[in-house]
């Protein structure tokens, strides 16, 4: 199996056919960066850890080329980098036991702009193929540009789908923007209390990051014990470890409908809910 740009990289931990290992993927992950699949799609690993007939399928979609480095990794180059990122998640995968990883290496700016039609084709072979259960992306509120991009690239991917080989459930993540501000109503809750001990291990091999200052591994874990226990204050807490996510299974079902109308619904839906709270008792 080939894809267009590259310096794509595909691995199997458990050796599997490409074909194979992909056409088994239950639960599906897309996002820009090596480490965003472990913060943003944490719920579909671990749904999938250990588990007899559900796989998870990891796919990044950019090359690591930037991310700031330090500490032992202060005198490497860009390709360098892109190198130790590029095995980091490998690792992550590994650990994770993830049925396939895909990396398709393409440069944040061709993602936004000069290659996104090749992304998007390439997103397509792969959901095509996987034909997945469920897939996790990118919010389309996350303040990281490349994100919002990346998100972009899978919606075009899954309209570019027959209806009935779309995912039948879309959830759109946290990374750079976190989610607890979205009204109750509108949260989808993902439990990630299965397998609690995962998460640092995961997150752990992307050394590059957490040398360079970034301790991701302790901020997802406690930002995840704060969800749970922030979430309702009248109620007793259900979960120890609770991310939230948008469901976009409509952008992915309806070709017609806006992807800014539906986005700004959240927005406005927060707005109205603010004011009515200060106009109350005022």
């Amino acid at each position: 199996m080939r894809f267009r740009h590259h310096k794509q990289d595909i691995f199997i931990p458990d050796n599997r056919d490409p074909l194979a290992a992909l056409e088994r993927v239950t639960h599906l992950g897309i996002v820009s960066h090596q480490d965003d699949l472990e913060i943003a799609a944490y719920h579909g690993i671990t749904e999938c850890f250990h588990s007899g007939d559900k796989w998870f399928g990891g796919v990044v979609v950019t090359d690591g080329a930037g991310s700031p480095r330090k500490g032992p990794y202060a005198d490497y180059t860009d390709e360098e980098m892109q190198q130790v990122r590029l095995m980091e998640q490998r690792k992550a995968a590994f650990v994770g036991e993830y049925s396939i990883m895909i990396q398709l290496g393409y440069a944040s700016e061709e993602v936004k702009f000069s290659k996104r039609q090749d992304c998007a084709a390439d997103l397509v072979t792969i959901l095509e193929t996987t034909q997945p259960e469920v897939l996790y992306v990118h919010n389309p509120c996350d303040r990281h540009d490349t994100h919002v991009a990346t998100f972009l690239r899978c919606i075009e991917a899954i309209r570019a789908l027959p209806k009935d080989k779309r995912p039948r459930a879309v959830y759109g993540c946290e990374v750079w923007r976190k989610l607890d501000w979205l009204l109750t109503d509108d949260k989808v809750m993902l439990w990630v209390d299965k397998y609690p001990h995962l998460l640092r291990p995961l997150l752990g091999v992307f050394d590059s990051q957490i040398s360079g200052g970034k301790r991701y591994d302790l901020a997802e874990e406690g930002l995840r014990h704060a969800n749970a226990t922030y979430f309702d204050s009248h109620t007793t807490d259900k979960t120890s470890l609770l991310t939230f996510a948008m469901d976009l299974t409509p952008l992915a079902m309806d070709d017609a409908m806006c992807v800014e109308e539906y986005t700004l619904g959240y927005v406005r839906r927060l707005e109205d809910d603010v004011r009515k709270r200060v106009r109350a008792y005022s």
